[in-house]
């Protein structure tokens, strides 16, 4: 993968690490990658609702322009639904400013294909060696220089009504608790509900440019948990500040995550006759519990490594509809070319709507096996496989476990991190394990 790409597209501090001159650069290459076979391109730009996103906007569309690019402005849109815009609109291309879950001061850029999907490892390659030579690229002059075009309120009606038509059924009268993170999904989200007859309670849907994510939305679901149980609705969703994830409460105010999402999904999809080949598609991250919840009910999981570019890529190669992360980044191939978070939350509560069971009884259909996660921050992250007492540290603690447990470790794609996740039936054994390892890291990569 290039450099200057991370799992998810171009991120940093905005301002700092992620500059307007930068942004400029990125768009000309962008328009030149696109108008290589001598048209002029179109190009779909979406922002979440965070403060750098109008300069980074402003400066990314300067340089599509300049390349010759035409530029369709979306406004504050979610991730997936500038994707699902780029084909709607025949859009050659299209790009997301966002940084998804991060902080406020983080921003970032993510660019798609005239499919809707993220550009390929390939594509980024050659995209950066564009943006390496970005002042030397062709500069189209008079006629030939791109136009800017507001589509906004007539993009988002247009996804909404998508959504919609994308549920399972009509949510007459369900209680439904919804956490906009103060972010992309603020308008959409409350407007797909209410068109679907669902009784919604929205939290966190007041974005002022610097509280996206802030103690809201799918990183800090507590006021969604109790707004779930002072409400006695039946189901709550939150969203991430991009809103490609949805994490949910169920009625009694308890998280679910991902992983039994996914096999609640399974096994609808299933019923319904839309699971080719009777397999699901997640990452190394999932449970080991969901594994062998779907192996009782004869569907097969396929892991792949972490990002949701991988597990798209590994449904497109095995014609699958269904995959996603344990951190709610559910893709529904039939409907969206990325995780959705809404259409995720939509075909959930169709599912709760329609059922005998609570949506608490269908996620203890999985038993989740104690899984621990410690993020340890480094000076670079790049060398945690190169050090040989990590890896000795690694391999007792994998020696320990054997086929009761397994140790992943793996750099973050979006921060200078390294991710340790242990699994294993006894949590007093994954703590002292954890600890030794991360001690090890902290004294060989200490972060500056």
């Amino acid at each position: 993968m290039s450099s200057l790409f991370g799992t998810d597209g171009v991120r940093g501090v905005a301002n700092r690490d992620l500059t307007p001159e930068l942004a400029f650069r990125i768009g000309r290459a962008h328009g030149h990658l696109l108008g290589r076979e001598g048209r002029r391109p179109r190009v779909a730009i979406g922002r979440d609702t965070r403060v750098s996103g109008q300069m980074l906007e402003a400066a990314c569309v300067a340089g599509l322009c300049s390349s010759g690019a035409d530029v369709i402005l979306l406004g504050v849109m979610p991730t997936p639904g500038v994707a699902w815009l780029v084909g709607e609109l025949q859009a050659d291309g299209g790009a997301v400013i966002s940084a998804s879950h991060n902080p406020v001061q983080d921003n970032g850029i993510k660019l798609l294909n005239s499919q809707g999907f993220k550009l390929s490892d390939e594509e980024e390659e050659a995209l950066e060696a564009f943006i390496a030579q970005a002042d030397e690229l062709p500069r189209p002059i008079g006629a030939d220089l791109g136009r800017v075009e507001s589509r906004a309120d007539e993009a988002e009606d247009l996804y909404v009504g998508h959504l919609v038509r994308s549920a399972p059924s009509r949510l007459e009268g369900l209680e439904v608790v919804l956490d906009c993170a103060n972010g992309a999904a603020c308008r959409v989200a409350p407007r797909v509900f209410e068109a679907l007859g669902a009784r919604a309670t929205v939290l966190s849907a007041h974005p002022d440019g610097i509280n996206i994510n802030r103690d809201c939305g799918s990183t800090h679901p507590e006021e969604l948990l109790r707004t779930v149980r002072e409400k006695r609705a039946r189901l709550g969703l939150a969203f991430d500040g991009d809103a490609d994830r949805c994490l949910a409460s169920d009625e009694e105010g308890s998280l679910v995550d991902g992983d039994p999402m996914l096999l609640v999904f399974a096994r609808w999809l299933r019923e319904h006759g839309r699971l080719p080949g009777d397999i699901l598609v997640t990452t190394v991250m999932a449970n080991f519990g969901l594994e062998e919840a779907l192996r009782r009910e004869g569907i097969g999981m396929v892991r792949t490594p972490v990002g949701d570019r991988y597990v798209l890529a590994e449904m497109r190669r095995r014609g699958g509809t269904l995959g996603g992360e344990q951190s709610g980044h559910i893709i529904f191939l039939d409907h969206s070319t990325t995780g959705d978070g809404v259409l995720t939350g939509v075909i959930l509560a169709g599912i709760v709507h329609g059922a005998a069971e609570p949506l608490s009884r269908m996620a203890r259909a999985m038993t989740r096996m104690p899984q621990l996660l410690v993020n340890v921050p480094v000076r670079d992250k790049s060398l945690w496989d190169k050090d040989p007492l990590i890896a000795q540290a690694v391999a007792r603690g994998q020696e320990q476990l054997r086929e009761r447990g397994r140790i992943l470790v793996r750099p973050s794609g979006t921060e200078n991190l390294v991710r340790i996740m242990l699994e294993g039936p006894d949590r007093e054994e994954l703590d002292q394990m954890v600890g030794e390892i991360r001690q090890v890291m902290e004294e060989r990569l200490a972060a500056p």
